[in-house]
């Protein structure tokens, strides 16, 4: 079962690929995306990576959450989903 993380605070220079690289050494990633604007295309600074391991996805949490990547402090959490406002 795959599991999901939500990346935060990630720096406005990082690419997709940079993402997938950072998370890969904790095992197989099926998906690493960061958000942009629609109409500017920059980084929103926040992205997320698919583990397709459950237990993968929770190493990553545990080592990468609250450290420096790319110059930041970044936030690794499960991914929640998405809550609609009325």
């Amino acid at each position: 079962m795959s599991k999901k993380l939500f990346i935060g605070n990630i720096d406005w220079k990082a690419t997709q690929e940079d993402l997938k690289e950072a998370f890969a050494q904790f095992g197989a990633i099926e998906d690493a995306v960061i958000i942009t604007d629609r109409g500017t295309g920059r980084s929103k600074g926040f992205g997320f990576v698919t583990f397709t391991e459950d237990a993968e996805a929770d190493k990553a949490v545990e080592s990468m959450n609250g450290k420096e990547w790319m110059g930041r402090e970044i936030s690794v959490n499960e991914a929640r989903p998405l809550q609609k406002k009325f």
